[in-house]
């Protein structure tokens, strides 16, 4: 996953959506998501960025859990 590939993702999910008054990215420590370019663009739309602690893989799995139900549900 390049760091080009995740902000022409968020780029095309900003234009696509409507955004919600509140919106929260979760994400890894990984350069794609903390890159400057990323980083400025979550700002410029006012979208909050949470991400896990560092060498922490338990952050990330109790996440894709939640996501993992949310899909899930009907």
């Amino acid at each position: 996953m390049t760091s080009q590939m995740v902000t022409d993702a968020l780029i095309r999910a900003i234009w696509r959506k409507a955004r919600p008054k509140e919106l929260l990215h979760h994400a890894d420590q990984g350069s794609q998501y903390t890159r400057a370019p990323f980083q400025r663009l979550m700002a410029d739309h006012g979208i909050t960025c949470a991400m896990s602690r560092s060498g922490n893989v338990w952050d990330t799995a109790a996440m894709d859990s939640v996501f993992s139900s949310m899909k899930t549900k009907k």
